[in-house]
């Protein structure tokens, strides 16, 4: 079962790869928030950047240096002056600090990791009607794929062999899996519950077909298609012309050193 259990952990965070959804049953629908966090930043660049989803669809972009928040699409504007938009900013500004700080512990010798680092923390939660059926994050070290927490279970899985000491020092930090277990099991719950009742509510989108300011059988374009096919068809007498003109040069060339050969042989 265990053995079961880990290799489960471990083909979901690879087929998670940079995103951070799966493959869900009608019925079911998932928050994800994902965190970019780098140790360095340059002068004007932020050290901290969030994306939001719900179901896939982007409703949120936090920037932690300036601690503003910018609600996207429809269901960020329906949400973004409600009581749990302002408990998320919190936590985010609150998580993404805590992850600075988990970075600029790192050991980068240990680690064989040479520059500044990057952390790239990707949580989600999943709810199929009222149940909660998952919840998950996954961490990646400058870029690469590096451990997976399934929070139902409280089970690291190490993707990345170099992160297996970084896996030890954080499964032991009892402070630190606490607010994991936290954030993704109870406040991602409670966010993504209340976010799915504004989502009901949200318009229905309708495709449009794009309106030309001439129709198909106007005179302009007509006189522009009879021009394309004159062109066309000049273009294909030029290829067919020297084409045969190759061929006759060729041909010609063949007759001319036969020629000599038998002359040559006549003497």
């Amino acid at each position: 079962m265990a053995l079961d259990t880990c290799l489960f952990s471990v083909t979901l965070a690879l087929l998670l790869g940079p995103n951070c959804f799966w493959a869900a049953p009608t019925g079911t629908h998932s928050l994800c928030l994902d965190f970019t966090v780098k140790s360095q930043s340059r002068p004007g660049e932020s050290w901290c950047e969030v994306q939001g989803s719900v179901d896939k669809t982007a409703f949120l972009q936090y920037d932690c240096e300036s601690n503003k928040i910018k609600p996207l699409g429809h269901l960020g504007r329906e949400v973004n002056a409600t009581k749990t938009w302002t408990q998320l900013t919190e936590m985010l500004r609150e998580l993404g600090q805590d992850l600075r700080m988990i970075l600029l512990d790192m050991d980068l010798e240990k680690n064989k990791t040479t520059g500044h680092l990057t952390l790239q923390a990707k949580m989600s939660c999943q709810l199929e009607g009222k149940n909660h059926i998952g919840s998950f994050w996954n961490f990646s070290i400058d870029g690469q794929p590096s451990l997976y927490l399934n929070v139902m279970h409280m089970e690291w899985t190490v993707i990345n062999p170099r992160a297996r000491g970084i896996k030890e020092k954080w499964g032991n930090d009892k402070e630190l899996t606490e607010r994991l277990r936290k954030v993704s099991m109870g406040d991602c719950n409670h966010w993504l519950t209340g976010f799915l009742k504004y989502q009901k509510e949200m318009p229905a989108t309708t495709s449009t077909v794009p309106v030309t300011s001439e129709t198909p059988n106007s005179p302009s374009t007509l006189v522009t298609n009879v021009v394309a096919m004159i062109g066309l068809i000049f273009i294909v007498i030029v290829v067919v012309i020297t084409a045969v003109a190759v061929v006759v040069v060729f041909v010609v060339t063949i007759v001319v050193i036969i020629s000599k050969i038998f002359t040559f042989c006549s003497k």
